[in-house]
């Protein structure tokens, strides 16, 4: 059976509280039931790693 992650979940896995995903341009959800969106961790995952400005505060040496 495949799980889907919830708003939370999301939030969770990304680090961040859930009331800060509005900041975010989430990926379109895998799964819809009714009005309740749901995301594979894999889809999570690849956007978390490719999102715009991820990791751009870190002072370089140099």
């Amino acid at each position: 059976m495949q799980r889907y992650l919830s708003r939370s979940e999301v939030a969770k896995l990304i680090g961040v509280k859930p009331d800060s995903l509005g900041r975010y341009k989430l990926p379109d959800p895998d799964a819809m039931i009714g009005s309740i969106k749901g995301w594979l961790p894999e889809t999570i995952e690849q956007w978390h790693v490719a999102r715009p400005g991820r990791g751009n505060w870190k002072v370089k040496n140099g």
